[in-house]
């Protein structure tokens, strides 16, 4: 494998999460921790016809290195010509192919967790990303199954297809994201197959993301919304830090930086958007959060919307 990916220890990564994992959210987990970030998932269909909004979603962060983006698609002319645009695009280091997005809107178009019904297809499909792409590596984020489990199966069929690693997150298509994550079928692929594994499900705070990381023996944990209200997870994680022990000094760091990074992305808008995080950040640790909540909810200057934050998560009012 290319030097862009250290495996000789733990990896950590955001995973993609449409409508949060943008890039100023990437941009702050990178920044405090994250080894990798991926972009939302993006269709293949809408890059061939030069979508604005799916290349908008494509740029990444000065931080972002490296970088991965995510593409969905079931046909592999498309994908093809999905992975020609990506190769005319710098920054790049990582083409992942979704193979695990269980949506309905995603599956009824053959993408996603429908690929897992048809193994050889997805093979091809994977193929076809190495053979094209320009990018150092190719990977695969896959679950174990559509209806029954076949994990083994499913990342042997990964791993000879070129990919040079997956990622697995430990439910089937018909678990959805509520039936119990099956870390034992994560390990299984892990001792089945010679590429490095990546797990993924459930993964919401520092003690279990090291129980997952010993129990699977996998080279690195993904975690999507175990980070939305706690990017600074990455920060533990990367030194050690247990959640009883999180500074709220950091805490607080973090949430600026990333509001700051939604101004500079998004423009005033950014303040708009940026709610539905206070929201969850406010969620535990500090007093007041209701009537901060209804006050956020009301505001829109980015100025005053700031210095609301700055106020509300200094360290003297964290509980």
């Amino acid at each position: 494998m290319q030097t862009v990916l250290d495996f000789s220890k733990p990896l950590y990564v955001l995973a993609p999460l449409a409508g949060l994992t943008d890039l100023p959210f990437r941009s702050v987990a990178k920044k405090f921790g994250a080894d990798l970030t991926v972009s939302e998932m993006i269709s293949s269909n809408a890059l061939v016809h030069n979508s604005k909004k799916s290349l908008k979603m494509v740029e990444k962060s000065p931080l972002e290195t490296p970088y991965s983006v995510q593409i969905a698609g079931a046909d592999e002319g498309v994908v093809c010509g999905a992975v020609e645009i990506l190769n005319g695009i710098e920054g790049i280091d990582i083409v992942d192919l979704n193979c695990g997005c269980p949506v309905p809107k995603i599956v009824s178009h053959g993408s996603g967790s429908s690929l897992l019904q048809d193994l050889e297809k997805m093979k091809r499909i994977i193929r076809t990303i190495k053979e094209t792409s320009n990018k150092p590596l190719t990977s695969a984020k896959v679950r174990i199954g559509f209806q029954e489990k076949r994990p083994v199966e499913i990342g042997k069929a990964v791993e000879e297809a070129g990919a040079d690693f997956i990622a697995v997150h430990g439910r089937t298509r018909a678990g959805k994201f509520k039936a119990p994550v099956d870390y034992e079928a994560i390990r299984l692929i892990k001792e089945a197959v010679s590429i490095p594994v990546i797990a993924n499900g459930d993964i919401t705070d520092y003690a279990k993301a090291r129980w997952v990381l010993d129990y699977t023996g996998a080279d690195g944990v993904m975690i999507g919304r175990g980070a939305v209200g706690k990017p600074w997870l990455f920060y533990q994680l990367k030194h050690g830090v247990p959640d009883d022990a999180i500074d709220p000094a950091l805490k607080k760091a973090v949430i600026l930086e990333h509001f700051d990074q939604m101004i500079a992305f998004y423009g005033d808008y950014g303040a708009i958007l940026f709610r539905k995080h206070l929201h969850t950040y406010s969620k535990a640790g500090y007093r007041g959060a209701s009537a901060f909540r209804d006050r956020v909810n009301r505001e829109s200057d980015p100025k005053i919307m700031r210095e609301l934050i700055a106020e509300f998560f200094d360290t003297k009012n964290a509980l």
